[in-house]
């Protein structure tokens, strides 16, 4: 039987190849409960250095998202970059969905490691649990930057017309297309200026390799984001923010990058 060739596995493969020739190894943890996390760690931690975790967003997996960043940042930290669960190789058997419960499995991971203080880099929905894990766990996370990551949206927000699309089975639809349309679609979103004429061949090879496993446990991650939530019952953090946001976002709009710096100065 012919090996279907995929053009997303080999790209992913040299990812892989690049974090390991950068100086990181890939690790699974068992955090028991039903709960397994996957992150690339350093082959050799340097004490000299501060540590630095890298929290990814809905996409791909983490390497593809920091995969860039690396030659910036390898010779100034030590860096961690994991799979949130049911991205990568991270998964639980747990039913809890929250951000909250992330960021708890995050400070496993890294009491696993070793790692007792840190600071945490989070884009979109790795800024979720990267802001929940400095509120809930501030004798480990020293500096927290927030990119792109409506913390501060409430439920409301999307009956109230702040999102391009407020339905949130629609908002699934994009984040994890199954047709290399709504793939198109999710490239408009995320890109101030989307690629155009992508053959589908290419857009359904990525969707194999990418959106086909953990569909119903990551719809219930969106879903937990959203549900109940108002902007008083999210807590303040006390360690040194930034904020980084791009004006022309059409998944958080600017307004969120706006109500999160107007909280955190009140």
């Amino acid at each position: 039987m012919a090996h279907r060739l995929s053009l997303t596995g080999s790209a992913d493969y040299l990812y892989r190849s690049f974090f390991s020739y950068s100086g990181l190894r890939s690790m699974k943890t068992d955090l028991q409960e039903g709960t397994v996390m996957h992150c690339w760690v350093p082959k050799s931690q340097k004490a000299s250095k501060p540590n630095l975790m890298l929290v990814h967003g809905f996409g791909a997996n983490a390497m593809w998202q920091y995969g860039d960043l690396l030659h910036h940042l390898m010779p100034r930290y030590n860096i961690y970059v994991p799979d949130l669960l049911f991205f990568g190789e991270s998964w639980t058997r747990r039913p809890n969905r929250s951000e909250e419960f992330q960021a708890q499995c995050l400070r496993r991971l890294m009491e696993a490691h070793g790692v007792g203080r840190l600071s945490v880099v989070g884009i979109s929905y790795g800024g979720f649990v990267s802001y929940s894990m400095a509120a809930q766990f501030p004798e480990l996370v020293e500096k927290v930057v927030v990119c792109c990551s409506g913390v501060c949206l409430e439920e409301k927000d999307l009956k109230e017309g702040l999102f391009e699309v407020a339905d949130l089975e629609e908002v699934a639809s994009i984040l994890m297309p199954q047709t290399p349309q709504k793939l198109r679609e999710l490239i408009k979103f995320a890109f101030a200026k989307p690629v155009k004429g992508v053959p589908s061949c290419f857009l359904s090879d990525y969707i194999h390799v990418f959106c086909t496993e953990f569909l119903a446990q990551k719809k219930e991650l969106i879903h937990a984001l959203t549900a109940n939530r108002k902007l008083d019952k999210i807590p303040k953090i006390e360690q040194p923010t930034l904020i980084i946001w791009g004006e022309q976002d059409k998944i958080f709009p600017l307004e969120l990058g706006f109500r999160l710096q107007r909280s955190e100065n009140t």
